[in-house]
């Protein structure tokens, strides 16, 4: 989605990525745009998974922009204009399926994997060549997606959650996975041998439930955007050549002749040329009396027809009626940051990088000055370290909060312009009506 910005030197260009998994993301994405020649502003959003990016296309390009994003491992959803709103929304169901997927395996093998570790694998020890086999799927297969997104951030020398999460509980895995062929190594050193499969089971398992949760509040945040996209009619029944054929409302052209009947939703903006009726257009002035429509007078697309039927020759068509302008504005609050975001996103910045080292000085301090059992102390409470350290919440709540806001805003007739104005709202002590 490309449009000409206000300072008429900028465009302006929204574009949604995949592969982000935490605020430290945002961050990273964020900042690499912000290096580039040519760009004026971007802002990253988690929840909507998206970047808007005002540019100037006389010093950088489109493709520029998307190649710059993609360098540095995540991956630009390209499509064309009308059909990108389909394609991101079918990939997100794929996404969300996969989750369901990968978490239930998950959950499934990780019962057992921690009953057994709990209760069976100190007394019998034969039982850690069981949990073995039972781990191995749940970290290569339910949790390949961290493993994954590690090894592009590691080719990148960056880190993020799926960092955090992948070395966590792959020293864990390593660290059982050595005890459970080797016990000698803690033997010999006077330490219990004792594996700890469980520990990378559940956080494989509790992490996917994460991720499964944010995805459907991302899902349903958006919902409202979506109830208030099927307000507009699909089709518009128009004369052609002397004819009256239905077509989808995309081919509709300035100068159109449409018809609408009793009780149908006007397709596009235009003037009435034969006919009269009243038009219900409380979703555009909030006005609860149907407004009287003669020749001449204007009609809006979206609105309702309530009793005669009418002609009208079409005057806005596309994203220049004002109902698609509503909806760009809501796009555009949802897609906004709120100060307050600002504030987290670069809070985010630093995050993971400070988590990583507050880990290593943890198992430092554990080793040096732990008296029993101090190596695997040290290993683990720099294990918890990692795996507890979930900026996820720093970068979706206030995103999903405004994208609810928003959209629940637009359901009832208000319009809220960006973010910033939706978090100052709470100041408001006096509101004055016009009706």
């Amino acid at each position: 989605m490309t449009e000409i910005s206000d300072s008429f030197k900028y465009q302006k260009i929204i574009l949604p990525i995949q592969g982000m998994s935490c605020a430290s993301c945002v961050s990273r994405i964020q900042s690499n745009l912000s290096k580039l020649d040519g760009i004026n502003s971007a802002s990253v959003n988690l929840a909507t998974e998206s970047a808007t990016i005002a540019f100037d296309d006389s010093t950088i390009s489109i493709e520029s922009i998307k190649k710059s994003i993609e360098e540095i491992g995540y991956q630009v959803v390209t499509a064309e204009e009308d059909t990108l709103e389909d394609v991101k929304e079918n990939l997100d169901q794929k996404e969300s399926a996969s989750l369901k997927r990968d978490f239930i395996l998950s959950a499934i093998l990780t019962i057992p994997i921690s009953i057994l570790n709990m209760f069976f694998a100190h007394s019998f020890f034969g039982v850690n060549y069981f949990l073995f086999v039972l781990t191995v799927p749940v970290l290569l297969w339910s949790g390949r997606r961290f493993f994954v997104g590690f090894w592009k951030m590691l080719k990148h020398f960056s880190a993020d959650m799926n960092t955090l999460v992948a070395v966590g509980t792959s020293i864990a895995f390593i660290f059982s996975g050595i005890i459970t062929f080797f016990p000698e190594i803690l033997t010999d050193i006077g330490e219990h041998p004792t594996t700890y499969y469980d520990t990378s089971a559940v956080i494989i398992t509790l992490i996917l439930m994460g991720r499964l949760l944010e995805a459907r509040a991302k899902g349903k945040a958006s919902e409202s955007l979506k109830k208030l996209l099927h307000l507009q009619s699909k089709t518009a029944r128009i004369i052609r050549n002397g004819k009256e054929i239905d077509i989808p409302i995309k081919q509709v052209v300035i100068d159109d002749l449409i018809i609408v009947r009793p009780g149908e939703r006007i397709p596009v903006d235009g003037i009435l040329t034969e006919g009269y009726s009243y038009v219900d257009e409380s979703m555009i002035s909030g006005e609860s009396l149907p407004v009287e429509k003669q020749i001449g007078s204007e009609v809006i697309g979206a609105t309702i027809n309530q009793s005669g039927s009418f002609r009208f020759q079409a005057k806005k068509v596309g994203k220049n009626t004002l109902f698609a302008q509503i909806v760009k504005l809501v796009e555009d609050a949802q897609t906004s940051k709120a100060p307050i975001q600002q504030l987290a996103d670069r809070v985010a910045a630093v995050f993971v990088p400070s988590v990583i080292i507050i880990s290593i000085l943890t198992f430092t301090l554990w080793y040096l000055l732990g008296t029993e059992h101090n190596l695997v102390h040290a290993i683990f409470s720099a294990v918890a370290v990692l795996v507890v350290a979930c900026p996820c919440a720093l970068g979706l709540a206030t995103p999903t909060a405004i994208m609810v806001g928003t959209g629940v805003g637009a359901e009832h007739g208000i319009i809220i312009k960006n973010a910033r104005s939706l978090e100052i709202a709470h100041k408001i002590d006096t509101i004055v009506l016009d009706k």
